[in-house]
C-alpha cells in the first residue's frame, strides 16, 4: 500500500506529496533501517526466550504436546495421553509444532516452548515488513518495536497457548491482503485465505473474526469492477472456509473407534467441539449448546467482558497503552484520505484494514464471556500497525506545516504533539491503580513533555534534527511505562499463572489467587509425589493397556508432563465429558486394560468415580511411600467387586 513519507529521513520534505507516489514503486531504505530493525529483533528474542527453561508450560496443552511428540495418533488428532483416548478440547493445529519440537529436541521444557519464541519474534519482523509496503521505513520500525514491547505479547511468546499462532497467521493473512489490494492479482488473495484457515485450526472461530474486514478491504479498495471484486472476496472465503474446516471433515468420516474421544462434546461430533464448545456456549448460557457438554458455561459466565474489557485493570495493562493512539490515527486516517482520494486509495485502506481488525475484535470481546486477558494479544499487531502509521501520519502534516501552500493543512499538524501527550497521560491512568512503574511514570511525564513542547514551538528554521529528537522522545515516553510492564514478565511471579500469562502486578495478583494450582513444572520435571506414585504404577503394572484412570486432566496432568505413557482421562479437561461410560469403564477393567484408578476431591463426582468408589480397594499412600496423598486418593481394581 502506498507509503506514509519517512518520518526520519534528512532529505527534503515532500509532505502529503510523497503520499502519491506510485504503489509499486518501492521506498528506499534509510540507512538507519537495517541496524534498527536488527536491534528490535533482538530485543523481542531476549524478552520471549530468556529462561526458556522455565517457560510458563500450559498443564493441559503441556501434556497434550509430550504425548502428541511420540505417537502419530496422539499428534493428528490432538491426543490428550499417548494413547489417544481422549482428545484437548481445542484443535491441535497449534500444538503441532510444539510437539514437533519436543520430538526433535527431546523432553525438555524449552523445546516445547521454543516454536511460540519463533512465532513471536517472525510475527515482529512479518509486521514490520507489512507496515513498511503500507506506511514506510518509520511506520514499520515503530510498530514493530510496539508490538516486541507489548506486556501481553511478552507474556504470551513466554508459554505454551495457541494464540501466539493465530497471531503470526493472522498477520500473515493480512500481509496477503494487502499484496491482493495493490497488485491486483488473485494469487495473494488465495493465499490470505489459506492463511486464515490454517489460524481456524490454530484458535477455530476467532480467527474468522477478520474475514468482514478482509472482505471489506478488498471490496472497497482493490481495482476493477465490483463484479470482479465481489467474485474473488467469494473465492477465497471459499478457500478460508476449505482449509478450516479439512481437520474437522476428516475426523468426522473417521470411524470413532480409530480415534479418540472428543472432549467437550457429549455426542463426541468435532462440529460441536468448535461450533458449540467453543463457539455459542461463549456468547450464551445454555449449558449443551449444540452439544457442548454441560457445566462448561459455569466456568464462563465470570471474567472480561463487557464493553470496557479493554481498558478493565485486568486487560488494560496488557495490551491498550497506545489505544487512544491506535484510534485516533484510524479515525484521522481514513477522514483524511476520503475527500478528493479516488476509491483504491492505498493509505486509506491501511487504516480500514487495521482498524476494522481492532474495532471487529473489541466488539467480539465485549459480547462473549470469561475472557482470559491473553485473548488481547491478537490485537496488539493492529495497535501497533495504526500506531506506526499514524505517527507517520501526523509527522507528514506535521511536517507539511512549513510547506508553500501549508495553509490547506489547517490545524492537522496538532494532530503530532497532542497524540503523544493524550498517549502518556493515558499511560498515568493505566498505571495508577497499582503504580507498578511509579519510577517510570515522572520519566514518561518529563519526556512527553519535552517532546510536545519541542514539536509544538517549532518554527520554520528549526533544525530537523530537533525536531526528529522531540519526536523520538515522544516515542519513548509513550513507550517506556509499558516496556516496564513487559519485563517484569520475564520474573516468574509477574508472569501470572501458567494457564493464563499476564504480566505486571496483574499477573501476580492472579498467581497469588490460585495457590491451590499445583507448582509450575516442565516436561520430566516430576513432583516427589508423582515420582513415588510413577514407580508404584510401573513396578506393579502387568501388561495392562493404561498405566491408570484418573478424574478429570486436572489428576492426569502432571504424570503426563513427567512421563508419555496411555493414561485413561475420564471427563476429560472439565471432569464432565462423558467418555468412557461406566459400562466401557467396567469392560476394560475386566478386560484387564485398566487396574489403577486415581481420582481427586478437587472435582466433582461422576458416575464413573462412583463407580471407582464403590468397586474397587483404595490403597494407602504409605504403600508408595508417601504420608499423605492430599485430595488424590489411588484406588487398585484388580480385584472389584
Amino acid at each position: 500500500m502506498t507509503a506514509i513519507p519517512d518520518a526520519l529521513s534528512t532529505e527534503p520534505r515532500r509532505g502529503r506529496r510523497a503520499a502519491n507516489r506510485r504503489a509499486d514503486e518501492p521506498e528506499a531504505a534509510p540507512r538507519w533501517e537495517r541496524p534498527a530493525l536488527a536491534a528490535v529483533l533482538v530485543v523481542a528474542t531476549v524478552l520471549y526466550s530468556w529462561g526458556i527453561g522455565h517457560a510458563a508450560l500450559h498443564p493441559f496443552y503441556g501434556a497434550a504436546i509430550r504425548s502428541m511428540a511420540g505417537s502419530w495418533r496422539a499428534f493428528f488428532f490432538g491426543g490428550l495421553d499417548a494413547a489417544g483416548s481422549i482428545s484437548i478440547d481445542k484443535l491441535p493445529g497449534a500444538f503441532w509444532p510444539d510437539a514437533v519440537s519436543v520430538w526433535l529436541f527431546g523432553e525438555h521444557t524449552w523445546a516445547a516452548a521454543l516454536p511460540q519464541v519463533v512465532e513471536g519474534v517472525l510475527t515482529v519482523w512479518l509486521l514490520h515488513r507489512i507496515v513498511r509496503a503500507w506506511a514506510g521505513p518509520f511506520a514499520a520500525l515503530t510498530a514493530a518495536l510496539v508490538l516486541t514491547l507489548t506486556p501481553v505479547t511478552v507474556a504470551l511468546n513466554r508459554a505454551t497457548i495457541p494464540d501466539t499462532t493465530l497471531t503470526l497467521l493472522l498477520v500473515a493473512a493480512a500481509g496477503a491482503l494487502q499484496k491482493a489490494v495493490r497488485t491486483e492479482r488473485l494469487l495473494p488473495l488465495i493465499t490470505c485465505g489459506i492463511w486464515v484457515g490454517l489460524a481456524f485450526q490454530a484458535k477455530m472461530l476467532q480467527a474468522w473474526l477478520v474475514l468482514p474486514v478482509f472482505a471489506a478491504v478488498y471490496q472497497l479498495v482493490a481495482p476493477g469492477t465490483a463484479l470482479k471484486r465481489a467474485v474473488r472476496v467469494l473465492l477465497s472465503g471459499a478457500v478460508a472456509l476449505a482449509v478450516s474446516c479439512s481437520w474437522i471433515l476428516i475426523v468426522w468420516v473417521t470411524p470413532e473407534a480409530d480415534r479418540p474421544y472428543l472432549d467437550g462434546t457429549s455426542n463426541n461430533n468435532p462440529f460441536t467441539l468448535v461450533f458449540g464448545y467453543n463457539g455459542l456456549s461463549r456468547f450464551g448460557s445454555d449449558p449443551s449448546a449444540f452439544g457442548a457438554v454441560p457445566g462448561t458455561v459455569a466456568s464462563r459466565t465470570t471474567g472480561n467482558t463487557g464493553w470496557d474489557m479493554l481498558i478493565n485493570s485486568t486487560v488494560g495493562p496488557q495490551v491498550a497503552w497506545l489505544l487512544p493512539l491506535a484510534v485516533l490515527a484510524a479515525v484521522l486516517g481514513v477522514a483524511w484520505h476520503t475527500t478528493g482520494r479516488p476509491r483504491t486509495d492505498l493509505t486509506r485502506a491501511g487504516f480500514v484494514l487495521w482498524g476494522g481488525w481492532l474495532a471487529v475484535h473489541a466488539v467480539v470481546f465485549g459480547i462473549s464471556n470469561g475472557n482470559h486477558a491473553y485473548y488481547t494479544a491478537v490485537i496488539a499487531p493492529a495497535l501497533a500497525a495504526l500506531a506506526g502509521g499514524g505517527l507517520a501520519l501526523f509527522r507528514s502534516e506535521y511536517e507539511a506545516r512549513h510547506e508553500p501552500g501549508s495553509e490547506a493543512v489547517g490545524r492537522r499538524w496538532t494532530a503530532l504533539p497532542a497524540a503523544i501527550g493524550v498517549t502518556a497521560v493515558w499511560a498515568l491512568v493505566i498505571d495508577w491503580p497499582t503504580l507498578f512503574d511509579s519510577w517510570l511514570l515522572p520519566v514518561a511525564v518529563m519526556l512527553a513533555l519535552c517532546s510536545v513542547v519541542g514539536l509544538w514551538s517549532r518554527g520554520p528554521r528549526t533544525p530537523l534534527r530537533k525536531v526528529n529528537a522531540a519526536l523520538a522522545a515522544g516515542i519513548a515516553a509513550m513507550l517506556v511505562v509499558p516496556a516496564g510492564w513487559a519485563v517484569s514478565s520475564l520474573d516468574p511471579l509477574y508472569a501470572g499463572a501458567a494457564t493464563s500469562p499476564m504480566a505486571g502486578p496483574v499477573g501476580k495478583s492472579y498467581h497469588e489467587h490460585h495457590r491451590h494450582a499445583p507448582r509450575r513444572r516442565g516436561l520430566s520435571q516430576p513432583s516427589t509425589r508423582d515420582t513415588a506414585l510413577l514407580d508404584y504404577l510401573t513396578t506393579h503394572r502387568h501388561g495392562e493397556k493404561y498405566l491408570l484412570a484418573t478424574q478429570a486432566a486436572y489428576t492426569a496432568e502432571p504424570l503426563l508432563r513427567a512421563k508419555s505413557e496411555p493414561i485413561l482421562v475420564m471427563g476429560g479437561f472439565t471432569g464432565s465429558t462423558p467418555f468412557p461410560t461406566v459400562r466401557q469403564l467396567g469392560a476394560l477393567v475386566t478386560a484387564h486394560e485398566v487396574r489403577y484408578a486415581l481420582l481427586t476431591s478437587r472435582r466433582p463426582a461422576t458416575a464413573t468415580t462412583r463407580w471407582v468408589r464403590s468397586h474397587c480397594a483404595r490403597i494407602r499412600p504409605t504403600a508408595y511411600g508417601l504420608r499423605t496423598d492430599g485430595s488424590f486418593a489411588l484406588y487398585d481394581c484388580a480385584a472389584h467387586k
